[in-house]
């Protein structure tokens, strides 16, 4: 069953979708807003075993407007998006159908990019999954990523491409930090969506059974 929540964060009530029993994760919208398909995937966590959760960081809004979506994301405040994720995890840690003691986050592109953010600040954040990434009013202080971390591009995405993932990966790995980091060929920016223009079946499929058994194998 999924259901709309309303849970406190930012000192003020954020409106999210769960759905789901089992390990808590956090669900990040792009920069469509919480819509349809976002909902649809935590409704697949939900289907795996886990309790799934998305946070509405437009707080009601939603377009399928390019230019409607950049002017969003544009008046999104990090440190408000990160407190708003923060807070749907520490909702669905509280909810009787949570069987963790921690969560994940999952997002894609700009809430890739706030996953990462949330992943290097929350240390009740177990595991990461960062779907072609990019949020650039985020600075990340990696020293203090808490757990794991799975890194998704596409190769021949031209916004967020391969080489900064390369890169991320080296970076990381210098701290000592726990990342993986898979590159599909072919694979444009947001191929993981299936109602986009670049939506790639092969190489969402995969991606999408890799970050469930990464949930599984890091959350408890």
């Amino acid at each position: 069953m999924s259901e709309r929540v309303t849970f406190a964060a930012n000192n003020h009530s954020t409106d999210g979708y769960l759905a789901g029993k089992g390990p808590a994760i956090v669900v990040i919208q792009e920069w469509w807003g919480l819509n349809p398909q976002i909902e649809g995937v935590v409704d697949r966590f939900a289907k795996e075993g886990f309790l799934a959760i998305a946070p509405d960081l437009y707080h009601g809004k939603s377009t399928k407007s390019p230019d409607e979506a950049q002017r969003l994301v544009m008046e999104l405040d990090a440190e408000r998006a990160e407190r708003d994720i923060a807070g749907a995890g520490e909702y669905a840690m509280k909810r009787a159908e949570c069987t963790s003691k921690k969560y994940g986050v999952v997002g894609f592109c700009m809430g890739g990019g706030l996953a990462q953010f949330t992943g290097a600040r929350e240390a009740s954040v177990a595991a990461t999954v960062s779907f072609y990434g990019a949020f650039r009013k985020a600075p990340i202080d990696w020293a203090h990523l808490s757990g794991p971390i799975l890194l998704i591009y596409g190769e021949n995405d031209k916004g967020v491409t391969a080489e900064l993932g390369r890169q991320l990966e080296l970076k990381l790995k210098q701290l000592g930090k726990q990342v993986e980091v898979k590159i599909y060929t072919a694979a444009d920016h947001a191929f993981f969506n299936e109602t986009g223009r670049n939506y790639k079946k092969d190489a969402a499929e995969d991606a999408w059974r890799r970050t469930v058994d990464f949930f599984r194998a890091n959350i408890n």
